[in-house]
């Protein structure tokens, strides 16, 4: 057995495989607006960062999403309470002042009672948002930006190159301010004001004019931006591929995550999206004539978390399907949700990660990945 199909070696899983991972829970909560299905996802997700994650800096980006799927949820019952809606209830639980509106604008209301039951169904639905920003969370906090880029295919290079430079360049630009300001302080100089910004100003462009020529230079010495020779015929076609194929990704991601799209625009659209997609992006690849330094290995532990992730969005999907109680909550009257067995089982095999993914190295144990 190779060494990468070991879940017990310390190494970094392949980004792709905590997307896919995320997407699926994210699947499954956009199947859901039972709170305990939801809450049980978000737990999930949440188990398998605090196990998983490493100490870079995005890796603290899941209690962010956390806290805005909090303001979702606030936002939606807030909406609900002033402006009403379609839903309605018996059980009144304040009376707003009521706004009176021409009959052209029969259908909205501003102000009026507010129910419990509409109470309700708006926050089941602002839950339902933020348990999806929460699984989109954790892929962010998981999963490595720059080795996600590092993995895209050949024909979006240059793309990567570009936003790699990007994020390195940022924060470059904010360290070389900061030590600018802290040398006008040593200095007896002050750092703020108009007069202060435009002395720091010029050593920071300046600092960062010549990094760039650095940057441009080691990159044409490596090769960087050469590519073969193709014919226009294989350019358009490999354009036509691309496109229309990142296109069904997006109408078959659409119809995959609306449960109530027609199925014709979910699963079937996405798989034939994908292949035109990778087809273009295969052809597009074969005029970049370049090698890729270590990539990332795509071995048992990333199949098995991958796994992972569409056998939870394939339980919610089957449950949907064969009609099972207690995954979409009817809030009028108000009672308590039954917990469908099949998709709880299917969230919880979403927790296997937290075990089946290699855990990440350790500043010590980064010599022996490097030389694995």
């Amino acid at each position: 057995m190779r060494a990468a199909h070991r879940p017990s070696l310390p190494r970094h899983l392949h980004p792709g495989a905590w997307w896919l991972w995320a997407l699926g829970l994210a699947t499954a909560a956009s199947r859901t607006t039972n709170p305990v299905l939801l809450a049980l996802l978000v737990a999930v997700a949440g188990n398998v960062v605090a196990a998983r994650r490493t100490s870079a800096p995005w890796a603290n980006s899941y209690a962010a999403f956390l806290r805005l799927g909090l303001v979702v949820i606030a936002i939606r019952v807030v909406f609900q309470a002033v402006f009403g809606a379609a839903v309605s209830g018996t059980t009144v639980l304040v009376r707003l002042p009521q706004v009176p509106l021409p009959d052209w604008m029969q259908g909205i209301r501003i102000g009026g009672p507010v129910t419990a039951e509409a109470l309700a169904s708006a926050a089941l639905d602002g839950l339902r948002l933020a348990a999806v920003l929460a699984c989109v969370g954790a892929a962010n906090a998981l999963a490595n930006p720059k080795r996600l880029l590092a993995s895209v295919p050949g024909a979006l290079y240059e793309m990567g190159v570009a936003v790699v430079v990007a994020m390195t360049f940022a924060p470059q630009l904010v360290a070389d301010a900061a030590r600018a300001r802290a040398a006008r302080r040593l200095r007896g100089q002050p750092d703020r004001g108009l007069r202060a910004l435009r002395a720091v100003a010029v050593p920071v462009l300046e600092g960062a004019m010549e990094r760039s020529l650095a940057l441009a230079a080691a990159m044409d010495s490596r090769g960087y931006g050469r590519t073969r020779t193709t014919s226009g015929r294989a350019r358009v076609l490999t354009g036509v591929l691309v496109l229309g194929g990142l296109l069904g990704i997006c109408v078959g991601l659409y119809g995959l995550l609306d449960a109530g799209g027609p199925p014709a625009l979910g699963l079937p659209l996405l798989v034939a999206g994908v292949a035109a997609a990778g087809t273009g992006l295969f052809l597009g690849g074969r005029r970049t004539a370049r090698t890729r330094y270590r990539p990332d290995p795509w071995a048992l532990p990333e199949w098995l978390v991958a796994g992972s992730g569409i056998a939870c969005a394939a339980s919610f999907m089957w449950s949907q399907a064969t009609g099972a109680d207690g995954l979409v909550v009817a809030t009028t009257p108000l009672a308590v949700p039954p917990l469908p067995a099949v998709a709880a089982v299917g969230a919880l095999l979403a927790l296997l990660p937290a075990w089946l993914a290699p855990p990440p190295p350790t500043p010590a144990g980064r010599t022996a990945e490097v030389f694995r």
